[in-house]
């Protein structure tokens, strides 16, 4: 009788194990073989025919396809260069035969024989021996239309590499990137080092890190979101050119451009600026692009961008002004700031400064339009606790953001070394934690008696290197150029989307509502307006937003909607994920924090013991979305 797993199994999964069995009864069990020499590969057989032909080689990897004509039979093998097709003949091989008439697509196999190019003018090698080192048990998708769904692609990139080898030039141009920024630092004199993982002051960036527990020691640490304290520390201690390249972790939104963790490369110079680190983000990018291609053009989706070195330079106040109309040296004030702000509809908070409605000018109007790099300079103190002010202008700091294709690639300072400044930014930093943001920077004393020891003039540089593979590979999502990207496990809820829901238990008499319009409204009218059902492809956190949720949105139009809502204090992002929500559909489309929003998601409040309370109007996963509520 069968197992319960073999009733899951189709026939052709039954089948594979069944072989496997014949060959363990058989005593040819392929997981058994531990070793097998390989003397040649593919690509390099082909490329050396003339000096190869009729001589023996030994070459291993994957069946791909396979072909049987009678007495002869054709194999397609995959190994980490290529393809190169096999020629196996029963007079040639005797028993040894029968044994390939058993093989199936996805089988790994070594063969040992000689290379001869076919009336058809293909190389290839005539088995004179062939040996099964490991039975698939799986089935791999069909040539024809391969693996193509992007889900299964990520969660799969084993079988996504092995059945679409375009992939896998991608991971191959990842490596040769990150080779080229190695080389070019080396050769600069630089230290590659390594630092902290683990830490209990996660510093160095505003954002919220990923928190763990270290049971001996019985204290809460975090995984780093930057490197660069530690490395301004090892400038204090003497060393003068410091990098390193690795991973960092975000506890943040998920989108085509941010993965929880990441590859970042952190550099410092001591007695270097900003400008030094200008030239250095220049020579990076465009050895890179030439390591690759040959050529300083890239094409990245469509648009044609130029690395070659110099690029342009503009002050954020001057970009705002060109971009905004609005003209931040004639600004003065805080409150002329907030003025302004209203008037031309930016979203921003109660008791924001000048300098930080002047960051969010620039990420309303600006950053979408810098196509060609760019850096952007003069960056307002308040959005830089750890750069050096300007001496002629002491509101603005040494710094630079570049900018590709409207994303932000470089982040760099003249480095703060002043220890009693560092001090009084971080303590105003620590204020604007205690009034709810999450990603202010927090306390480092350490890092404070450090610069006290004494930091050197020092210019620092922070490169996002995922980015940066994107950009020169043209892939639309980091998922692209990483090789296992963070997926929530299939069949793994949240904990917003427990099988146990829990009621919340009211006090109507303590609920106000707004009264009813006394006014009414056309029929006419209301029937303009489009109420569809939609189902939330994905949702997440719009970053230094401390209210919005962007959300990914399946309409029924086939076309994918984003919307963006101020529901972040009553949801997180996860537990929406594959809810059924209702939304206007025919809004115009408006941004907000730069983002186009199209429409808006449907929500009932009221006050609750004088608070608002907000409720997501949430149907049943039934409906499917693209209805239209009547």
């Amino acid at each position: 009788m069968q197992s319960t797993e073999e009733k899951k199994l189709n026939e052709m999964l039954v089948a594979k194990r069944e072989k496997l069995q014949e060959l363990k009864d058989a005593g040819k069990d392929p997981f058994q073989i531990s070793k097998f020499d390989v003397t040649h590969h593919s690509i390099e057989i082909k490329d050396n025919f003339e000096e190869l032909e009729e001589k023996e080689v030994s070459i291993a990897g994957r069946i791909m396809s396979k072909r049987r004509h009678g007495k002869i039979a054709f194999l397609d093998l995959q190994d980490s260069q290529g393809r190169i097709q096999i020629f196996a003949k029963k007079d040639v091989l005797g028993d040894n035969y029968e044994d390939i008439k058993g093989y199936d697509i996805g089988d790994i196999v070594g063969v040992v024989g000689n290379v001869f190019r076919t009336e058809a003018g293909e190389i290839t090698v005539r088995a004179g021996k062939t040996l099964l080192m490991s039975k698939s048990l799986q089935i791999l998708p069909e040539k024809f239309h391969g693996l193509k769904d992007p889900d299964l692609r990520y969660r799969q990139r084993y079988v996504d590499l092995i059945v679409n080898p375009e992939v896998k030039d991608i991971f191959l141009k990842r490596n040769k990137i990150i080779k080229s920024i190695r080389e070019y630092l080396d050769n600069r004199g630089y230290l590659e080092v390594e630092t902290p993982i683990l830490g209990t002051v996660a510093g160095g960036a505003n954002a919220r890190p990923f928190i763990t527990h270290h049971n001996t020691l019985d204290l809460d640490m975090q995984l780093r979101i930057a490197n660069e304290l530690f490395l301004k520390r090892l400038i204090v201690g003497g060393f003068d050119k410091v990098y390193e390249m690795g991973k960092m972790f975000r506890n943040e939104g998920m989108d085509t451009r941010h993965n929880p963790e990441f590859t970042n490369i952190e550099l410092y110079e001591a007695y270097a600026d900003y400008n030094t680190m200008m030239e250095i983000t220049e020579e990076i990018f465009e050895n890179a692009a030439m390591t690759l291609y040959g050529t300083t053009v890239v094409n990245f989706q469509g648009k044609e961008i130029d690395l070659k070195a110099p690029w342009r330079r503009v002050t954020m106040i001057d970009i705002i002004k060109e971009l905004s109309g609005v003209d931040f040296n004639q600004i003065q004030t805080d409150e002329e700031a907030r003025e302004i702000a209203k008037a031309k509809g930016v979203e921003i908070e109660e008791g924001w400064t000048r300098g930080k409605i002047i960051a969010e000018f620039f990420e309303e109007f600006c950053e979408d339009s810098l196509i060609q790099p760019t850096f952007v300079i003069g960056h307002p103190v308040e959005v830089s606790p750890l750069s050096k002010r300007n001496v002629e202008d002491p509101r603005i700091t040494d710094r630079f953001e570049a900018f590709i294709n409207g994303w932000e690639f470089a982040n760099a300072f003249s480095e703060l070394n002043d220890p009693i400044d560092q001090k009084e930014r971080f303590e105003s930093q620590l204020k604007e934690k205690e009034a709810g943001d999450e990603e202010a920077h927090p306390m480092d004393t350490d890092f404070i008696n450090a610069l006290e020891v004494g930091l050197p003039p020092t210019g620092g540089l922070g490169i996002g290197v995922d980015r940066m593979i994107m950009l020169l590979t043209d892939q639309p999502s980091i998922r692209d150029i990483v090789f296992f990207p963070t997926m929530k496990p299939l069949g793994k809820e949240s904990a917003g989307n427990s099988d146990k829901v829990t009621v919340e238990k009211i006090d109507f008499s303590k609920v106000k509502v707004e009264p009813l319009f006394e006014e009414f409204v056309e029929f006419e009218t209301f029937q303009k307006s489009d109420f569809r059902v939609v189902k939330v492809l994905n949702c997440e956190e719009v970053p230094k937003s401390k209210k919005l949720l962007k959300f990914t949105l399946n309409d029924g139009s086939g076309v994918e909607r984003t919307i963006l809502s101020g529901i972040k204090e009553y949801y997180s992002a996860e537990e929406l994920i594959g809810k059924t929500l209702v939304a206007i559909t025919n809004l115009p489309e408006r941004k907000m924090m730069g983002i186009p929003s199209q429409g808006m998601l449907i929500s009932a409040v009221c006050e609750y013991e004088e608070e608002e309370k907000l409720n997501l109007l949430m149907l049943d996963n039934n409906i499917p979305a693209g209805a239209k509520l009547y």
